[in-house]
């Protein structure tokens, strides 16, 4: 059931977004060359917990980490591990914030060292590819309208496009009604309303956007073996465009 979040609920994951988006602001400087997963995961969760938060993550469908971590080929939900950054890697940092019962979720993507042309470019266009979904994210249009814009863009600047995991709902629970997939035809789909709150959070790939799942039955590779990237927000759709909830304040949104 696709639930339309009232004002108070709003400002509760406005405050939640907050604390999540400073969170992301500080791993800028921690995630380098010879920093572990594990001690990325232990930052974030000290954080969340120091800010009067809880990790959403621990214990959802089982999960045992306050982030997921995911490098290089990994797609996403890479179990935090004792595996040292170095130069050249992509690292994912994904996590949600629980505020008193309001959740937000946002994923960011992190250079280690210096990265080459390609995988420079990868971080770049599924920045501005998260953008472009954005602000598709209008009353009135449709769910199709935001993986279209995401899709034609990634796609014509030679990347893949990840089908098997998609933006979703957000509120009371981290995973809601709608599917927000990063891919789809304009005009079709379900319409969109004031007051849903969703994340969109493409996931995209140097080669294949297929995959294979390791053995934990958690972390998603590509299977080529080529880098993925991924950018996420979370977002609630007003009469006056997008907002969003977990803003670190480097956005290029028109509204």
């Amino acid at each position: 059931m696709i639930t339309l979040k009232s004002e108070r609920e709003i400002e509760a994951m406005k405050e939640s977004g907050k604390i999540l988006a400073g969170i992301h602001k500080q791993l800028r400087d921690f995630v380098k060359e010879g920093v572990t997963t594990a001690e990325i995961d232990a930052f974030v969760q000290e954080k969340i917990e120091s800010a009067g938060a809880v990790a959403a993550q621990i214990g959802y469908n089982g999960y045992e980490f306050a982030t997921c971590t995911s490098v290089n080929d990994e797609i996403c939900h890479g179990f935090p591990s004792n595996y040292k950054l170095k130069s050249g890697d992509v690292v994912k940092v994904d996590f949600c914030v629980d505020l008193n019962g309001a959740i937000s979720d946002s994923c960011w993507c992190y250079a280690v060292g210096e990265l080459t042309e390609e995988h420079q470019r990868l971080m770049d266009v599924t920045k501005k590819a998260l953008y472009l979904g954005i602000e598709q994210a209008v009353v009135g249009n449709r769910i199709g309208d935001i993986g279209h814009a995401i899709q034609t863009y990634a796609e014509g600047e030679g990347f893949g496009v990840v089908r098997d995991f998609i933006g979703h709902g957000i509120g009371p629970t981290i995973h809601e009604e709608p599917a927000v997939p990063h891919y789809g035809l304009p005009g079709k789909g379900l319409r969109l309303k004031e007051g849903m709150t969703i994340t969109i959070e493409p996931m995209i790939t140097t080669g294949t956007w297929q995959m294979n799942m390791d053995d934990n039955n958690w972390t998603a590779r590509t299977r080529d073996g080529g880098y993925c990237a991924q950018y996420e927000h979370s977002i609630v759709i007003t009469k006056d465009g997008p907002v969003l909830l977990t803003d670190q304040g480097d956005n290029n949104l028109a509204f």
